[in-house]
């Protein structure tokens, strides 16, 4: 039995096997925290398979977990489908809706042609079975990245989301969740990666909005950044970086989500994967100059630079690890500190 967090350790569930939820996110219900996210255990690069559906696990005490299995099935037989093990799909986010007394799951999908669309799927149950309702739904109409789902107080849900290498988006969701109104905002217009932020993460203490992001590197950890705004659509002022880490890496790891521990008066915790564990030696500045060569169309040292990036060593996301932090705040100010482990119940 595991009594305490472990960063960028290997977890296991309580079957003894890798847990695999990457890009993923919690939810609480009923007494019993739901972990899911990409199933990452079949990837593999020479046989074409990115992912094998959404995999779920449920714990009583957040630091052991049983696997519920596959809750979201990849689509093997159908090369068509935004489900396919070689689609590029990531990021599944869940909200419950009350009103519909559903569930709704949207997936990012990263498709061949450069475009970046939604998978949306509802079910009765967070176990399933999840049925697709909508594939290549494009949010807004933009070509959209990593997001986070969120819902009010009073059921109205969010959609904040990378407009892929340009800037993010909070959008407004139909009242059934399916949907867009067309309401939208525009914030943090970059010029191109690795500046752009992505892997959008929000929350709300005491009554202001936090966004937390990432910069534009792949799988390559980079500075996190925090902004902070009064209302779901800011606007946002930014804060920085919220780790204490020399190497610029975010601990070597990227946010998916910011999770409130129910029952806790101001604990919150990062919830980031770990993409690339085997390259702990890395430097955010030894290949974000990369990046930044490669996405400049009038730099003549673009494909040089592409060539480069090609030649770094290749994502093994099946053994990607998970760095679960808790935040600390300095008045609005949001920090996220070291520790080799930690308990949630050491905090108020």
């Amino acid at each position: 039995m595991q009594k305490c967090f472990f960063p960028g350790q290997v977890w296991l569930d309580t079957a003894g096997k890798r847990i695999q939820a990457h890009g993923g996110s919690l939810l609480y219900r009923e007494g019993t925290f739901y972990w899911y996210g990409e199933n990452k255990e079949r990837t593999s690069r020479a046989d074409h398979i990115w992912h094998w559906g959404v995999r779920c696990y449920s714990s009583t005490d957040l630091y052991n977990w049983d696997d519920r299995g596959i809750i979201i099935p990849p689509e093997p037989d159908d090369p068509q489908s935004s489900l396919h093990p070689s689609a590029c799909m990531d990021r599944p986010h869940i909200i419950y809706n009350a009103l519909t007394s559903r569930f709704v799951c949207w997936i990012k999908i990263m498709n061949a042609d450069g475009t970046q669309t939604s998978t949306v799927l509802t079910a009765e149950r967070i176990l399933g079975p999840w049925t697709k309702v909508r594939e290549g739904i494009k949010p807004v109409g933009m070509s959209a990245g990593d997001f986070d789902l969120v819902v009010a107080p009073d059921g109205k849900a969010y959609y904040y989301f990378e407009r892929v290498h340009s800037e993010t988006i909070c959008a407004d969701l139909t009242e059934d969740y399916l949907d867009f109104t067309g309401y939208y905002s525009t914030h943090f217009p970059r010029i191109q990666p690795p500046w752009v932020r992505e892997a959008t993460a929000h929350f709300v203490r005491n009554g202001l909005h936090y966004l937390v992001t990432s910069g534009t590197t792949g799988y390559f950890p980079n500075p996190s950044e925090v902004a902070v705004g009064a209302t779901w659509h800011g606007p946002f002022t930014v804060l920085g970086d919220p780790h204490s880490d020399p190497t610029d890496t975010s601990h070597h790891s990227q946010i998916s989500s910011i999770f409130k521990v129910p029952g806790k008066k101001d604990l919150f915790i990062a919830c980031a994967d770990r993409w690339l564990p085997k390259l702990m030696d890395l430097r955010y500045d030894s290949y974000a100059p990369l990046f930044a060569c490669a996405f400049d169309h009038e730099n003549p040292k673009r494909e040089s630079a592409l060539d480069e990036l090609r030649a770094l060593p290749p994502e093994e996301t099946s053994v990607a690890d998970y760095v679960w932090l808790p935040l600390r705040f300095e008045g609005e100010k949001v920090l996220i500190d070291w520790h080799d482990e930690w308990k949630w119940e050491d905090y108020e």
